[in-house]
């Protein structure tokens, strides 16, 4: 029996239920709201949908944590979007508030879960997540990295007219404009990506995907929510197989890199046990000098998050 929560039953939330529910690998999917009548709503019409496309995956909709009881996975998309006038500092204070208490309260009913954060800032929200939780890095990590190379394939696609299914990259550091793509391991069925797309192009493409998040906030007026969705919901589907694959991911990091006290996206191992693994690529001097730039940028947000908390 494999039971997994989802809290926060707003877009990003609801669509990680729904996927998560149509690859038919867990049992049980909670779906935690302040909102319970919405939760459960949601709930229920994704159970509704079963039939049709054929899963067996039972959901349910509450505001009780003690609903979330013996929880394998957690996934917490919970949090407000920044709004106008809102500081980054605001933002990170209301929201670190929220994934924090989140964490603590699935913590009096859930003893030992692998927790993944999707609320933003994402880095500096994994950060809260695990001090305040207490349990290894290994069971505490941020999803960043699987929706920025998803979006990286998705424009190369475009850009060359061939299937996304056939494209792998790596994609590292900070989320967000900092996010450091690297060309030399991206492929295209084993084909070099740089044997297929100019440095312009591919250069242009790396910007597109640092500022994807905001040019769909531009095109919708609120933040994406099917990929980021889908992102979390593969990467518990990889931890429930134990398909230990590789993605990348935020995680703590303790001298991999040569970096200390800084939770930034590498490519890890993923299994039943959470991250089994941090590879360490061979990075070349540009490579390493733009991770230690996104290194810098994140700890300045984790120390914005040190102050506020300590004040």
């Amino acid at each position: 029996m494999t039971k997994v929560t989802v809290v926060g039953a707003g877009n990003v939330g609801a669509t990680v239920a729904n996927v998560l529910a149509h690859k038919d690998v867990v049992n049980e999917i909670v779906l935690l709201d302040l909102k319970g009548d919405m939760a459960k709503g949601k709930a229920l019409d994704t159970y509704q949908q079963a039939p049709i496309d054929y899963y067996s995956t039972r959901l349910s909709g509450t505001a009780d944590y003690a609903d979330t009881a013996g929880s394998d996975i957690v996934v917490i998309t919970a949090g407000i979007p920044r709004k106008p006038g809102m500081s980054r500092d605001d933002l990170i204070s209301t929201n670190a508030k929220i994934v924090s208490s989140v964490t603590a309260s699935i913590l009096e009913h859930s003893a030992n879960p692998i927790i993944i954060i999707v609320s933003n800032p994402l880095d500096v929200m994994t950060y809260a997540a695990h001090t305040s939780s207490g349990l290894d890095k290994t069971r505490v990590f941020g999803m960043a990295g699987i929706l920025d190379t998803a979006r990286y394939r998705a424009f190369l696609s475009m850009e060359l007219g061939i299937s996304p299914k056939d494209f792998q990259a790596v994609l590292m550091g900070g989320h967000g404009d900092t996010m450091v793509p690297l060309p030399r391991y991206t492929t295209v069925s084993g084909i070099p990506i740089t044997d297929m797309l100019g440095a312009d192009k591919i250069d242009a493409i790396v910007e597109r995907t640092k500022k994807g998040g905001g040019e769909l906030v531009k095109l919708m007026g609120t933040s994406a929510w099917y990929a980021p969705g889908a992102a979390a919901a593969q990467m518990v589907e990889t931890i429930v197989r134990d398909e230990k694959r590789i993605f990348p991911c935020c995680v703590s990091l303790d001298g991999e890199y040569g970096l200390n006290d800084v939770y930034l996206g590498v490519p890890v191992v993923l299994g039943k046990n959470g991250i089994e693994r941090i590879i360490e690529l061979d990075l070349n001097d540009d490579e390493k000098s733009m991770l230690h730039e996104s290194c810098e940028h994140v700890q300045a947000v984790m120390q914005t998050y040190d102050k506020i908390k300590a004040s």
